[in-house]
């Protein structure tokens, strides 16, 4: 018999936007007693107006996405012009943030427009996953950025 995975081991990435505020005080709450480890949960969660037990009940269900990917692949699929220099910016931008780019994948472009998959390798001297990804979507002449997997 196949045992099915409970929804609780189920992972999701979700945009900022989409997430109830309560999950947004938790990582808040996080955020400050790493940069100040003297800080109580208590005061942190004081400060941003959440109670302790909320902060205990979702403190393990929630992280900002990058703590979580480095060592892993990311795989995202992005939809683009086509148009002359676009993918030497989405390169560069990886290579600022010093990922490996392990796949890379376009489809022929219809009506002037294009598919590409691409696979990621987040190194442990990688930067900031979000802000990387937060940069190949502000390159002009793409129009979305979907996160597929994570290995």
């Amino acid at each position: 018999m196949k045992k099915e995975k409970s929804d609780g081991d189920t992972y999701y990435v979700v945009k900022k936007r989409a997430l109830p505020e309560v999950l947004l005080k938790v990582v808040e709450v996080k955020r400050l007693l790493e940069s100040d480890p003297a800080k109580t949960v208590q005061k942190a969660a004081e400060q941003v107006d959440l109670s302790r037990s909320s902060f205990y009940k979702y403190k393990d269900d929630i992280f900002v996405f990058h703590e979580n990917v480095r060592g892993k692949t990311i795989t995202f699929l992005l939809v683009m012009d086509d148009v002359p220099g676009i993918l030497a910016d989405l390169l560069r931008i990886v290579a600022q943030y010093h990922a490996n780019i392990l796949t890379i994948h376009q489809t022929i472009p219809i009506n002037g427009v294009a598919t590409l998959t691409m696979s990621v390798d987040i190194l442990a001297d990688s930067t900031d996953v979000s802000h990387m990804l937060d940069a190949i979507e502000a390159v002009e002449g793409i129009h979305e950025l979907k996160i597929l997997g994570r290995e």
